[in-house]
């Protein structure tokens, strides 16, 4: 029978709000489950029949046999006829030592492999679903055009029927490849075809693909420096020896590639609006690059996140239109140009590269789901996604001029604004003598979201600051936030003074 801390401990489970959305019987089920495991009850011994057990608890007895039944199911209990319920031997229980020492382990560190420990360390979870300024790479989802897409989607539903529910192709859609293939074409002047274009969830499995299938652990793969943090956990985490190539005012120093002692397998450039500084990839370094890759026999890995978004005049031709010898992989998203809930990405792949890239893609998720892929060509071959892009890009450009004034403004005493040619957040150098990683840190306290620059490069020869987004916030929300922030930087000026 109970004594009475078992029966409390199940008074204490059936009336914990945690488990409120469990029924009675199971909320019965689990707190006695848990005493058999902890070692409270012993091997043998009886539990209260259901009659008595239900008058104790205040509930139904057909409440607590629902609870025994499964209990027995699941072999924790024996129900002997005309003798009750007893604790099977069965059951895998833990001593009271051992239940502390399951505690004690639960509590320390996880052993994650190296790999693992690579994807870990310094990673992090969005804190909040709803962007706060200044997240950097959030695009403006407020002004999309929901009724069009709604309508198009309709359409789809009515044209494709029960055949929208199964699987896509795991290379992708073909008329979402079609039309992806017309835009970097006609858009980037790329060197497309729809049987060349890979569908993915996002630029980041496009990196993993690339890490995972092209290279091998200890591979070296050259890097720019500072570097996108996102592409360097992807490399990480597959083991690459990751190189960093310095950059200026044109972009990476592709000349260096050519003076390695130790060639690489790969390089991994962002051309049209390097992440973080902004800059773009000069045409002879690109061209310089095509040739390094010719004559190593390596791999360009171009990502193009966001190049529909440039200010000044039409943006460069991507390396990948450029490339006759077929050695560059293109990656683009539209997470930035659209909204990120789209989960929607691409690589325009060389044609050796598409069969083994669309097999080992089927092993982590299998492919994308057809009806936003069908709904995302018709919204590109009606004109509503360029027509969305031309849009943003005259809010982005309005916001990025009224960011840079307002930090000329409000912040002139903290930083130095780095004020790019398109993107979608502005790199800012501290000029105080603020440690970063505090800035960053009481800002995002205070709901203002940072990201440092320190952590993107590999060499200590840098500059602390940090970027700041403003694709998705109006100029009245980045004033507010500017204010804010300027209110944060005082204090921390006063304790760390040049």
């Amino acid at each position: 029978m109970f004594k009475h801390a078992q029966l409390e401990s199940v008074k204490t489970w059936l009336g914990d709000p945690a488990h409120g959305t469990l029924p009675r019987h199971a909320r019965i089920q689990r707190a006695i489950r848990q005493l058999i495991l902890d070692g409270a009850l012993d091997v043998g011994k009886p539990l209260p029949a259901s009659r008595a057990l239900a008058k104790s608890l205040g509930v139904s007895r057909d409440t607590v046999e629902s609870a025994y039944s499964q209990l027995h199911a699941e072999g924790f209990i024996e129900r002997r006829v005309g003798s009750g319920s007893f604790v099977s031997e069965r059951a895998q229980r833990l001593s009271r030592r051992g239940a502390t020492q399951h505690l004690s382990l639960r509590r320390e560190s996880p052993r994650l492999s190296q790999r693992g420990a690579a994807m870990f360390q310094g990673g992090g979870v969005r804190e909040s679903l709803a962007p706060r300024p200044f997240a950097p790479g959030v695009p403006e989802t407020r002004g999309f055009p929901l009724q069009t897409w709604e309508r198009l989607e309709r359409q789809v539903l009515k044209e494709y029927g029960a055949r929208a529910l199964a699987h896509s192709h795991p290379q992708g859609m073909e008329p979402l490849r079609r039309a992806i293939a017309d835009h970097v074409n006609l858009e980037r002047g790329g060197r497309a075809t729809p049987e060349r274009v890979l569908v993915l969830t996002s630029s980041q499995q496009a990196l993993t693909l690339c890490a995972t299938v092209l290279l091998d652990d200890g591979d070296r793969i050259f890097i720019e420096d500072p570097v996108y943090h996102g592409a360097r956990k992807a490399f990480d985490a597959a083991g690459l020896a990751c190189v960093p190539v310095p950059l200026d005012a044109q972009g990476m120093q592709v000349a260096r590639l050519v003076d390695m002692a130790q060639p690489g397998k790969a390089v991994y450039l962002t051309p049209s609006h390097q992440f973080p500084t902004g800059t773009t990839l000069a045409l002879d370094r690109r061209l310089a690059v095509i040739e390094w890759a010719r004559q190593h026999h390596a791999w360009i890995i171009e990502d193009d996140y966001d190049s529909e978004f440039h200010y000044a005049g039409r943006p460069t031709a991507c390396v990948q239109g450029l490339d006759a010898h077929d050695r560059t992989i293109y990656i683009g998203t539209f997470t930035k140009s659209l909204f990120p809930g789209l989960r929607i990405a691409y690589m325009v792949l060389p044609s050796q590269l598409v069969a083994p890239m669309t097999v080992a893609r089927t092993l982590m998720d299998g492919h994308n789901a057809s009806i936003p892929q069908l709904t995302l060509a018709r919204f590109m071959e009606g004109g509503h996604f360029g027509a969305h892009v031309r849009a943003m890009r005259g809010v982005y450009a309005d916001r990025l001029d009224a960011l840079v004034r307002l930090v000329r403004k409000h912040l002139a005493d903290f930083v130095e604004p780095r004020v790019p040619v398109g993107g979608m957040q502005m790199p800012c150098i501290l000029i105080r003598n603020i440690p970063e990683r505090e800035a960053i840190d009481t800002a995002r306290r205070a709901g203002i979201d940072l990201l440092g620059l320190a952590a993107l490069h590999a060499s200590n020869k840098h500059k602390a600051g940090f970027l700041m987004g403003f694709a998705a916030y109006t100029p009245d929300e980045m004033e507010a936030a500017v204010k804010k922030l300027v209110g944060l930087l005082r204090p921390l000026e006063r304790r760390y003074p040049r």
